[in-house]
C-alpha cells in the first residue's frame, strides 16, 4: 500500500521547471519594461509641467512690474543713481548683455514707485518740503544710500535729503506741488533689473533691486534665454531704442528648459540622447505710465 501511494505522487521534472522559469522570466521582463516606460513618461511629464510653470512665473512677475514702470511720476527724479549704475530712463534696455555666455540674452532695468512703505499722518499743503509719516525707519529711506527716492500719493516724486526717525519726518529736495490729505500713501522708488545668471551651473532668472542693495533674488530656475523687444510710439520695433522715453510696449520672450535632460528624445525625426526639452513663452506688456502726464 505504501509503495502504491508513493508511485501515485507525481512531481515536476527538471525540464518542466526550466520551462516554467523561462516563461516567468519573460513575463517579469515585459512587466518591468512596461513599468520603466510608464515611469519615464511620468517623469518627463512632471518635468515639462515644472518647466512650463517656471516660465509662467518668470513672465508673470516681470509683467506686473514692467506694466507699472514709471508709476509715481518718477521721471522728475531721474537719473536714479545707485552703486550698480546710473539709470537715465524709466525703462533702461540692455541688448545682448550675454550674462549667460553664448545665449546673447538681454536684461532690463525699470524705475517706478513699486513699494508702499507708509502714509501721511496729517494734511500737507502745497509748498511744504517736510512730510510727516505714520512709520519711518532707516530701512525705508536713507539720503546717504540708494534708498533716497520717495513718491507721495503716486503723483509726485523727490529725493530725500534728511531723515528724522524719531519724529517720523523726511525732508525733500523740493516743495510739494499738490496738497495731500491725511492717509495719502507714500512709496519707495525702486530700480529693478531683470536678468539671467548662473547659479551652480543652472540658468536662473534673477530680479535685482538696485535701490535696496540686497543683491539678486532668484525668480525662476532653468530659464536659459531672455529677450526683450520694444514697440515705440510710432509703432516701430527695436531691440535697443535710441530714445527709451518713446517705449510704449515691451515684448518679452522666455526660453525655459526641463531640470534634467531626457535620456532619449526625438529631434527632427532622429533619436538624440541627453537632450533637454524646451518651451518658449512670449508676452506683450503695455507700459501704462509711459507718455502719460499726471
Amino acid at each position: 500500500m505504501t509503495d502504491y501511494r508513493l508511485r501515485a505522487c507525481k512531481g515536476l521534472t527538471l525540464i518542466e521547471l526550466l520551462v516554467a522559469m523561462a516563461i516567468s522570466a519573460v513575463l517579469i521582463a515585459a512587466i518591468y519594461r512596461t513599468f520603466i516606460g510608464q515611469y519615464k513618461t511620468y517623469t518627463v511629464q512632471e518635468q515639462v509641467v515644472d518647466m512650463q510653470q517656471n516660465a509662467r512665473v518668470a513672465i508673470n512677475r516681470m509683467m506686473r512690474e514692467i506694466r507699472m514702470a514709471g508709476f509715481g511720476n518718477v521721471s522728475s527724479v531721474l537719473p536714479i543713481v545707485t552703486i550698480d549704475g546710473t539709470f537715465n530712463n524709466i525703462i533702461n534696455p540692455s541688448n545682448d548683455k550675454d550674462n549667460i555666455k553664448g545665449q546673447h540674452d538681454d536684461q532690463i532695468t525699470i524705475i517706478g514707485a513699486f513699494e508702499k512703505v507708509s502714509v501721511l499722518v496729517t494734511d500737507h499743503a502745497a509748498g511744504a518740503n517736510i512730510i510727516q509719516l505714520s512709520t519711518l525707519s532707516k530701512d525705508d529711506f536713507d539720503p546717504d544710500s540708494n534708498k533716497k527716492y520717495v513718491c507721495i500719493g503716486g503723483l509726485e516724486s523727490y529725493t530725500v535729503t534728511n531723515v528724522d526717525e524719531g519724529g517720523k519726518r523726511i525732508t525733500l529736495n523740493g516743495s510739494l506741488v499738490n496738497s495731500h490729505k491725511d492717509g495719502t500713501p507714500v512709496f519707495k522708488i525702486k530700480a529693478i533689473t531683470y536678468k539671467l545668471n548662473l547659479q551652480k551651473g543652472i540658468p536662473v532668472l534673477e530680479r535685482e533691486d538696485n535701490t535696496d542693495g540686497g543683491g539678486g533674488q532668484d525668480i525662476a530656475e532653468n530659464i536659459e534665454n531672455l529677450q526683450f523687444k520694444y514697440i515705440l510710439d510710432d509703432e516701430s520695433e527695436s531691440d535697443s531704442p535710441a530714445d527709451a522715453s518713446k517705449i510704449r510696449l515691451v515684448r518679452v520672450t522666455v526660453n525655459a528648459r526641463t531640470p534634467m535632460p531626457d535620456i532619449e528624445i526625438r529631434k527632427e525625426g532622429e533619436l538624440v540622447k541627453e537632450e533637454y526639452r524646451r518651451r518658449t513663452i512670449s508676452s506683450n506688456i503695455l507700459v501704462r505710465n509711459m507718455g502719460v502726464s499726471p
